[in-house]
């Protein structure tokens, strides 16, 4: 991000990169220093992707003084700069290898020269010189954050490798200059320990950002998407233009093999374009006039011109990106454990640490192996691996989810989906295609049935409900005219009500059109002779002027897969209902194809919504898909709501979930993958919990009296490198999740 953004409320939101935090006590002294900065009303640091999101009111604070906060912490910020990160972050990288090696290269040869040469006078004085030239320059950012932290009253874990290694090197050179002196008497040096313990941990830094970028693959591919520039057709003339100078309304021509630049409606030409990296759909989609197109998707095999209509951050790849990064820097409920955690630490390990040194020598009257022990505990007991557990897996899954068009809307949303024990669908739009066939128009004698249909499309013209867009296309397809109603009023669950008018000639009707419930409310009486609708369709009743004057009937299609994620949802042990405003005949009809046992129709939305609440007083954890608006009330209620990609926009923004395939098949992925990767969080944690527990004792030297077993101090910065990688190697498993 490269400015603020201006929120509701009056605030702004910007994104800091940090430099310096290496674990989760970094992480949570940047969030305290931000959130008691004056002005601050939330402050979220993302220590994976190493930055921090403010939402700030820019009256009583600005930018700067953010900055100023995370470098009072002892740690470092700058005000983002477009296209800065990436070079740095890769020139830091090959920085990092370059070190890594000459450390561990050194370690090893001092390895060598102690054991070969029994470490004499000269061979540690040829030690103490290395060490102290490589030792500063590799090792240079874990002192200064070590120092920042010091001068600031914060510890982390550069505390802790800078307070090992140095107590290491300065009782080596004690050690080294004593033997000058008194070669017989000559004490244990370290100086490999200290080289090793700096190279592995910058080994294990290095493989860990390489991690890191992996795990963010997926939202650099959703950036890269957007081309930098267009072909913009002006009086038939082409001109290829940076994208920032496109403005709504433009024609933009896209030749074979290039992608769209701005989401868009086909004016001319005939293609098929891929869609897969944003809505997750293999399938290429066809694509002819009047199809809309979207931003970053790829168009295969045709020329097309274009009406720019999404430009920029509004576009839907944009949307996706927020959505992904917002996503991916959110808090999981379960890293509160590793926050607390994180909190306390340090200073029991500098604690622990004494004790460790206090015992060995009442023990053994050995200052080397107390201090070889205590080394070891130091350096061992870096929380990486705890701050990692979470955030690794939460931001790898994330990416994953938005490859399969499931956009998660945090870590509490993917932790309460996991969870869940029963599911409520929506009919129209969920389970079937949502674009419902109108299959008769009955009149009930005073208007005839072309009249009826010009009078209903007028009415329905401005809703979005399926059952309008049928009534529509079947007058449009009918070549029948009409003028726009007046007074339209959306009822949600029931229908809509508006003055309609055939032409400029003709008197306004009244016209209400919707259920039986609608009806009832209204004290419109229905003809008792009227023949029931033929299952598995939909009657949508009209009335004119106060009476009832026919009623159309519609019939809509069960989407291809829906029975079999249907079973899916069913093996992943759910309880699986059907939620719908639709008559009980069309209702039950399409539940039986799709095998769902359970059904509730006629319900308007405040039915839907006691029916979620119902089921959530009994006991169940309830997650609710939908796309309409009257499936709105419901999805916010439910433990988890996922919305349709395609529904209502209220819809969407009510859902912890968003499914940008319209597919069944996306609630079972969504499901599966929260549920995968609730798993790996746990694994991680256990493993970084045990890592601690188990590794910690060893270092200090507990299992010694039984088992004879040591932890040098080189070998204990290996197995804490170890940790940190293991535990994003296990969370990069989630990149390849598939459904079974």
């Amino acid at each position: 991000m490269s400015a603020t953004e201006l929120n509701a409320m009056g605030t702004e939101s910007i994104t800091l990169p940090v430099v310096g935090m290496t674990c989760a006590s970094c992480q949570h002294h940047v969030e305290e220093a931000l959130r008691s900065t004056a002005g601050v009303d939330e402050a979220r640091v993302d220590l994976m992707a190493h930055r921090a999101h403010v939402v700030f009111h820019p009256d009583r604070t600005q930018p700067q003084a953010l900055v100023d906060a995370i470098r009072g912490a002892g740690y470092d910020a700058v005000l983002p700069r477009a296209g800065a990160p990436a070079e740095e972050e890769k020139a830091a990288g090959n920085g990092s290898f370059l070190k890594t090696w000459v450390a561990i290269g050194a370690g090893v040869l001092a390895m060598l020269l102690g054991m070969k040469m029994d470490a004499g006078p000269v061979t540690r004085w040829l030690l103490l010189a290395m060490t102290a030239a490589i030792a500063p320059w590799a090792g240079a950012r874990i002192y200064v954050s070590a120092w920042r932290g010091l001068r600031h009253g914060t510890t982390n874990m550069n505390t802790l490798v800078a307070l090992g290694t140095g107590v290491a090197f300065l009782y080596s050179a004690y050690a080294t200059i004593v033997s000058g002196f008194s070669p017989s008497e000559a004490p244990m040096v370290y100086y490999d320990a200290v080289l090793l313990i700096l190279g592995f941990l910058l080994l294990g830094k290095a493989l860990e950002e390489r991690a890191k970028h992996r795990a963010l693959a997926a939202l650099d591919a959703l950036s890269r998407m957007k081309p930098a520039t267009a072909r913009r057709i002006v009086d038939g003339a082409q001109a290829v233009v940076p994208l920032e100078e496109i403005r709504p309304g433009d024609r933009v021509l896209v030749l074979p093999g290039e992608r769209f630049p701005v989401d868009a409606t086909v004016a001319s030409g005939r293609t098929t374009v891929d869609e897969s990296m944003l809505t997750g759909e293999a399938t290429p989609l066809e694509r002819s006039v009047g199809g809309r197109v979207l931003a970053g998707s790829l168009n295969y095999d045709g020329a097309v011109e274009c009406l720019a209509e999404g430009l920029g951050e509004e576009t839907v790849l944009a949307r996706i990106t927020r959505m992904v990064e917002q996503a991916q820097g959110s808090r999981a409920p379960m890293e509160r454990l590793a926050d607390r955690t994180s909190a306390v630490f340090v200073p029991v390990v500098l604690a622990l640490a004494v004790i460790t040194f206090a015992v060995w020598v009442l023990a053994t009257h050995s200052v080397a192996q107390a201090l070889a022990s205590t080394v070891a505990v130091l350096v061992i007991a870096c929380p990486c691996a705890m701050g990692l557990a979470v955030p690794a897996a939460l931001t790898v899954a994330v990416g994953r989810g938005a490859q399969l068009g499931v956009l998660f809307k945090g870590g509490e949303a993917m932790e309460r989906l996991a969870g869940v024990d029963a599911i409520a669908l929506d009919k129209t739009g969920t389970l079937t295609v949502g674009r419902p066939v109108l299959e008769a128009v009955h009149s009930l004698g005073a208007i005839d049935e072309k009249t009826l249909l010009r009078l209903a499309a007028s009415a329905e013209e401005r809703s979005n409900h399926p059952l309008a867009a049928a009534i529509v296309d079947q007058a449009h397809a009918l070549e029948l005219a009409w003028q726009p109603a007046e007074e339209v009023q959306i009822i949600p669950g029931r229908g809509v009500m508006a003055r309609a008018r055939l032409d400029d000639s003709s008197p306004d009707r009244e016209c209400m059109l919707g259920n039986a419930a609608l009806f009832a409310e209204m004290f419109v009486p229905l003809p008792s002779d009227a023949p029931v609708a033929e299952t598995g369709v939909t009657r949508l009743w009209m009335a004119v002027d106060g009476a009832a004057a026919g009623y159309f009937d519609a019939k809509d299609a069960l989407r291809a897969n829906a029975a079999a994620s249907v079973a899916e949802l069913r093996s992943l042990g759910l309880r699986v209902l059907m939620l719908t405003g639709d008559a009980e005949p069309a209702a039950k009809a399409i539940a039986a194809q799709a095998g769902i046992e359970e059904v509730e129709a006629g319900l308007d939305p405040a039915g839907k919504l006691a029916r979620i609440r119902t089921l959530q007083q009994s006991g169940l954890r309830v997650a609710m898909a939908g796309d309409g608006i009257n499936d709105a009330g419901a999805l916010a209620a439910a433990d988890a709501g996922l919305a349709m990609g395609a529904g209502a926009d209220l819809a969407q923004e009510a859902g912890d979930v968003l499914l940008l395939r319209n597919d069944p098949g996306a609630i079972a992925s969504a499901l599966g993958l929260a549920r995968q990767t609730m798993r790996v969080m746990r694994q991680n944690l256990a493993w970084a919990a045990a890592y601690n527990v188990i590794g910690i004792p060893i270092a200090a030297g507990a299992f010694y009296p039984v088992f004879h077993l040591l932890l040098s101090p080189w070998a204990a910065a290996a197995a804490m490198a170890f940790s940190s990688v293991s535990v994003l190697a296990n969370s990069l498993r989630l990149r390849n999740w598939t459904t079974k």
